[in-house]
């Protein structure tokens, strides 16, 4: 199966709505394809039978036989774009580093550069003994990211 085929197909029918994008496609060495799609509002169910129905047309299973999934990224999957980054602002997030690090903080800015998030810490008194409740902030640039989830909280 021809990854190039499917992605175009794919960007075909999700431009028939702005709000739509693609986030990512994987193709099996057994042509199972997998499409991840994404909205900068909610996700209609009726959009992704839609898509489906788009890119499954324009393909031929005499050709060559495959199976088709569209759907959203699921809720434990890691961000992967900056469009997806501005959709949850306000949420939190843990973010792997590159580096090593992991923050776990409220996203407060997302550009196409990178994020910011910010946290509550308790660390020691610059004096005395006991602790104080410190706001904290990080900007960290997209390619810093190993892995960031939306974390789920109720």
């Amino acid at each position: 199966m021809d990854r190039e085929k499917i992605q175009h197909l794919a960007e075909e029918a999700i431009s028939e709505n702005s709000d739509l994008f693609l986030v990512d496609l994987k193709i099996s060495a057994d042509n199972s394809i997998e499409v991840w799609v994404d909205s900068d509002q909610s996700l209609p169910l009726d959009e992704i039978v839609r898509i489906s129905r788009y890119i499954e047309h324009h393909l031929d299973r005499d050709e060559e036989d495959f199976s088709l999934r569209v759907s959203s990224p699921g809720v434990g999957n890691p961000l992967l774009l900056s469009r997806q980054y501005k959709k949850n602002m306000g949420r939190m997030l843990r973010v792997n580093c590159e580096d090593g690090t992991e923050i776990e903080g409220k996203l407060v800015a997302a550009d196409d550069e990178g994020i910011v998030l910010k946290w509550t810490a308790r660390e020691p008194k610059p004096t005395g003994k006991g602790k104080r409740t410190v706001e904290k902030e990080a900007t960290i640039k997209y390619k810093e990211i190993k892995k960031s989830i939306v974390k789920i909280t109720f």
